[in-house]
């Protein structure tokens, strides 16, 4: 689009959509009740306009915005134009924007950095640095937000972050800008002032730029060059505001002095529901207004009015002309900006780290508070085998929890930044990954050690390896990082279909109970299962991580023994008159998994250390491919719509 002139057509539009919210399950089979919303819609607006679509709720304004968006769900007729090119998905995600009536963006990012990063993510690699930096600073000044250009988004007022989120899309340099309700909840001068904004960037610029409003104030009748009245998808009106006064006279409807034009016409184009008969005539009224608007309004349509003044050195080709920016350098800016997000200063970044890098070690800092005065004390393998299954439990719940509240933003601005073609779901994801993943194994590092060295759970003394077993506590780490990083995959594929962070990380927990008792070998002993429940157990990654790790702790280890014992017991057999229940680490794996020499079914074998390792980075990898392909199909509409509102 690098022409000088733009033109934005509506032409016979029809649409017919959802007309009721619809039941859960009507929504799953596609049964939801639909009526026409558009009916024969057209509209006309150049370069250096602003046109506001007038109507009260029900009237079809957010409807016409997604039709222009081809957002809409449902079949759609007529012609949609840009400059006579007909309008498609990728011709509006290339050269045009939408500002929805929400719009969340990351917190824990400056003004600037989200200016930057919706830069990096939406402006071509061919655009230099400097270029991009010069766009963040001219969208700062022109939407009056230099001031907080440093100032954390959650601590904007309400007006600054509606412009900041205006101004996310306006970095693309889009030829043409949709807006609904820019101005919802802000107060009469900050309407104004947002408002004039838009104004001043059609006519600075040479763009096209359509808001809706429902309750239109007189102070910015002066801004509008468009207006265009809606009735339950009919047009009453469109066309310049310079004549709209004249036209409405004109077919006996003058506007009383000192009444708001704006709102007069708004009450005249809708439907009084105050009782039958008002709602007969206002009907009756407002249909005899669309037709003779059909006879009658084609010059007021098409009244373009006197070319707008453009400074020439603004009158550039879009940057949004120039593409987009490829795969790698998408990934690195997702990367950058996750990195920004959690290492800010505020309270957001610190929220970020605790959950990611201090949750686990602070969890395992009270586990060996507890279980440090016991060492000295404990003869018996329950004990540890108890230590062992709350580092499982206790990081896989931590882990639904953490991830529960640490990906929740960035899973609503995947969706909002997906709709407009910036990424794919499999790119998200993957990115995602990358950042996460190195945190959260730094963090069960930190927290193993606090266990495995605090507790002494590396080599036995008489195994005639002296110093510190670093090796083990390596294993030790990956393990409880496998079950850390497969509950958070779950949980984000859980996020997937659930808006709340809560009921996802309930519902992951409670999944991760049933898969520590079926198969963990912790509170149920597999050789005592039945053969379905054990065969399930093949399919659940706790069965080969707490196999690894109880044969990292048990096999052929001696029980511990108070400081003072200056021998360990004697246990001729597996008796507890003896002194001790087990000889041996070996027989109180015994209990719990089949060895070749003891099952009855000697291909059941659990103890494979080195293939249970493997495994459990095996079912890691199984899950995030699962990630990878649930963020590639496409989900039903009402699914992905209730994360974007």
């Amino acid at each position: 689009m690098a022409a000088t002139e733009y033109v934005l057509e509506l032409i016979s539009v029809f649409h017919t959509g959802p007309v009721e919210p619809g039941t859960c399950m009507q929504k799953l089979v596609g049964n939801v009740p639909t009526g026409v919303i558009l009916k024969d819609v057209s509209i006309e607006v150049h370069g250096g306009e602003l046109m506001a679509i007038l109507g009260s709720k029900g009237s079809g304004k957010r409807a016409l915005l997604e039709v222009i968006s081809r957002r809409a769900q449902g079949p759609t007729r007529g012609q949609i134009l840009l400059n006579h090119v007909p309008m498609s998905l990728r011709l509006f995600q290339e050269s045009c924007c939408y500002v929805t009536h929400k719009t969340r963006l990351l917190e824990g990012l400056s003004t600037k950095q989200t200016l930057y990063y919706a830069a990096r993510l939406s402006l071509s690699s061919k655009i230099g640095s400097s270029i991009r930096e010069s766009r963040v600073k001219q969208v700062l000044a022109d939407l009056a937000l230099t001031q907080v250009a440093n100032r954390p988004v959650e601590q904007l007022t309400l007006s600054e972050y509606r412009r900041l989120v205006i101004g996310v899309q306006l970095i693309k340099d889009p030829i043409v800008l949709l807006l609904d309700e820019p101005a919802w909840g802000l107060d009469p001068l900050n309407t104004y002032f947002v408002i004039s904004i838009l104004s001043n960037h059609a006519k600075k610029y040479n763009r096209i730029v359509l808001v809706t409003m429902e309750k239109p104030r007189s102070d910015i009748f002066p801004f509008l060059d468009r207006a265009a009245y809606l009735c339950l998808g009919d047009i009453v009106y469109t066309g310049s505001t310079r004549m709209m006064l004249d036209y409405f006279r004109n077919i006996g409807f003058p506007c009383p002095e000192l009444e708001n034009p704006l709102m007069y016409y708004l009450c005249l184009s809708t439907v009084d529901r105050r009782s039958r008969e008002r709602f007969i005539d206002s009907n009756n009224q407002i249909a005899a207004l669309v037709e003779r608007f059909k006879l009658e309004g084609a010059p007021y349509r098409k009244y373009a009015g006197p070319p707008p003044e453009i400074d020439n050195s603004e009158y550039k080709v879009p940057l949004s002309a120039y593409g987009r920016p490829g795969v790698f350098s998408t990934m690195a800016s997702l990367f950058m900006r996750s990195w920004a997000m959690m290492i800010s200063c505020g309270r957001v970044g610190m929220l970020h780290v605790f959950l990611r890098l201090m949750l686990l070690p602070c969890f395992f800092f009270l586990l060996w508070n507890f279980y440090w005065p016991l060492q000295d004390f404990q003869r018996s393998f329950q004990t540890r085998g108890g230590l062992l299954f709350n580092c499982i439990a206790g990081t896989s719940f931590l882990a639904a929890a953490a991830t529960s509240k640490a990906f929740a933003p960035h899973r609503t601005r995947y969706y909002h930044e997906a709709r407009e073609g910036l990424y794919r779901g499999p790119l998200f994801i993957l990115t995602y990954v990358l950042f996460a993943w190195p945190v959260s194994y730094l963090a069960s590092l930190a927290a193993s050690a606090i266990i495995f060295f605090g507790l002494n759970l590396g080599v036995p003394s008489d195994s005639g390896l002296v110093g510190i077993d670093w090796l083990g506590w390596i294993y030790f780490s990956s393990i409880l990082w496998c079950c850390w990083t497969f509950v958070e995959q779950q949980t984000i594929a859980l996020m997937m279909l659930m808006r709340s962070s809560y009921h996802a990380a309930a519902t992951s927990i409670a999944l991760t109970i049933f898969y520590i008792v079926a198969a963990s070998a912790s509170l149920r002993s597999l050789v005592g299962m039945p053969d379905w429940l054990y065969y399930l157990g093949h399919i659940i990654v706790y069965r080969y991580a707490s196999a690894f790790l109880h044969q990292q702790m048990f096999m052929d280890r001696l029980p511990n023994l108070p400081v003072n014992a200056s021998s360990n017991p004697t246990c001729p057999d597996n008796n507890a008159e003896y002194g001790c229940r087990y000889r041996n680490g070996s027989y109180y794996l015994l209990e719990r998994y089949h060895f070749p020499d003891n099952a009855f079914d000697h291909n059941r074998e659990d103890l494979l250390l080195w293939i249970n390792f493997g495994l459990s980075f095996a079912f890691v990898g199984g899950m995030m491919v699962v990630n990878l392909v649930l963020y590639l199909v496409p989900l039903p509409a009402f699914i992905k719509a209730k994360f974007r509102d």
